[in-house]
């Protein structure tokens, strides 16, 4: 068993990532935008890196805590509490995959008017005072993939569910044409789980 732990980041630190970018590739293949939680958004990409944590930083600490299973299941609890206080830490946000921010502003505008006659705009923020909620858009470029960030000192968690249900309805209405960037995230998740397997057999 321990020789099998010991073993493990040779493989594991390329398998967990080949398969969050087969998950990156099919979002941006699809005609619908896909929407994730910010929550679940850093969970998958704690759980993509989590080999390469392992084979590591989290490597150095491995003599310190031994090569039992014990030992193992103190470095994966030191990671997930690392991860967990990041994503406790990070504001609430929607990621949303293969849409532009030109293509997800009107949207918004739509769903906070909806929400708040009163809402008002500055640049990429919006302010809903009636909902005493703050909203960030965050656009990313040339890789289709936006974010709504909640804003201010304090987010009201029901003004902020209600916001997400509603964009979140409104995207599912919402064709797109499929980005060109899921060959690119398909092609090297290929390349990727390729090695993770030559690594595991040969």
């Amino acid at each position: 068993m321990n020789a099998w732990l010991d073993s493990l980041p040779l493989w594991a630190a390329l398998l967990p990532l080949g398969g969050y970018l087969l998950l990156i590739a099919a979002a941006h293949a699809r005609r619908r935008p896909t929407v994730v939680s910010g929550t679940w958004d850093g969970i998958l990409l704690a759980a993509a890196v989590a080999g390469l944590a392992v084979a590591g930083p989290l490597a150095l600490v491995r003599p310190a805590v031994g090569s039992s299973l014990w030992g193992w299941l103190i470095v994966a609890l030191v990671f997930s509490l690392v991860v967990a206080v990041c994503i406790l830490a990070a504001r609430p946000r929607l990621v949303i995959y293969n849409v532009s921010a030109e293509q997800l502003r009107p949207l918004v505008a739509e769903v906070v008017a909806a929400l708040d006659a009163d809402a008002r705009w500055a640049g990429t923020t919006v302010a809903l005072p009636a909902r005493q909620l703050q909203l960030h858009l965050d656009g990313g470029g040339a890789t289709r993939c936006s974010s709504v960030i909640a804003g201010g000192e304090r987010a009201a968690h029901e003004a902020w569910t209600e916001f997400s249900r509603r964009l979140r309805q409104a995207l599912g209405r919402l064709r797109v044409r499929p980005s060109p960037w899921a060959w690119a995230f398909a092609g090297t998740a290929v390349v990727v789980l390729a090695c993770a397997a030559w690594t595991a057999f040969f």
